[in-house]
């Protein structure tokens, strides 16, 4: 027995996920009609396809750009994306403020843990090495203590790892995955500068 899914049925999960209505119907046929299980499984896959999509070049784009009220602080940060039609859409003008928005508040050092240059990774690894030394922690869980302190200073010090201000449980990489698999093209945020009065 086959089940039928109705347009109504597609056209609810469109307005609900903004996917396709071809990906809406494989998804409710998958889902045998169950409308949270639909919407799990085109998140699944939007995220599977924003992964592919990782490797397409992205040379089209947008500066976002944030000035902090009194104009002591301003942002820029370059977002780039596959093609101009999407670069000049609101969703993903919206994205490049919010990310310069994010940067004004948070003052990221790099984009990615990639950008870390090496020697600033072993002088963070040194420094808490010798703060886990001096707290008297054994010389076997020192390198332990340093990972995973370094790992902190990822999420504090690149951009993609920060929690969102808007919402802490999703980070930037995040948001950028979510509109990666809405516009359906690679989204990449591939610099930024922020500018505050006196440093």
């Amino acid at each position: 027995m086959s089940l039928s899914i109705t347009p109504q049925q597609v056209r609810d999960l469109r307005d609900r996920t903004n996917a396709g209505v071809m990906d809406c119907k494989r998804a409710l046929t998958d889902a045998e009609g169950d409308m949270d299980k639909a919407i799990e499984l085109l998140r699944e896959r939007g995220i599977a396809q924003a992964a592919k999509r990782e490797t397409r070049k992205a040379v089209e784009g947008h500066i976002g750009h944030y000035i902090h009220l009194g104009g002591k602080i301003g942002v820029l940060v370059e977002v780039n994306c596959e093609t101009d039609f999407v670069a000049r859409t609101p969703d993903f003008a919206e994205f490049a403020h919010e990310v310069a928005l994010q940067i004004a508040s948070l003052d990221a050092d790099y984009v990615t843990r990639e950008d870390v240059p090496p020697e600033v990774i072993e002088r963070e690894k040194e420094i808490y090495r010798t703060q886990a030394q001096q707290e008297g922690k054994p010389e076997k869980v020192l390198a332990r203590i340093a990972e995973g302190k370094l790992e902190k200073f990822f999420k504090d010090a690149c951009l993609m790892e920060q929690p969102y201000i808007r919402d802490p449980d999703k980070t930037i990489e995040d948001l950028r995955k979510d509109l990666a698999g809405q516009i359906g093209e690679n989204v990449v945020v591939r610099r930024f500068v922020r500018f505050q009065v006196g440093q």
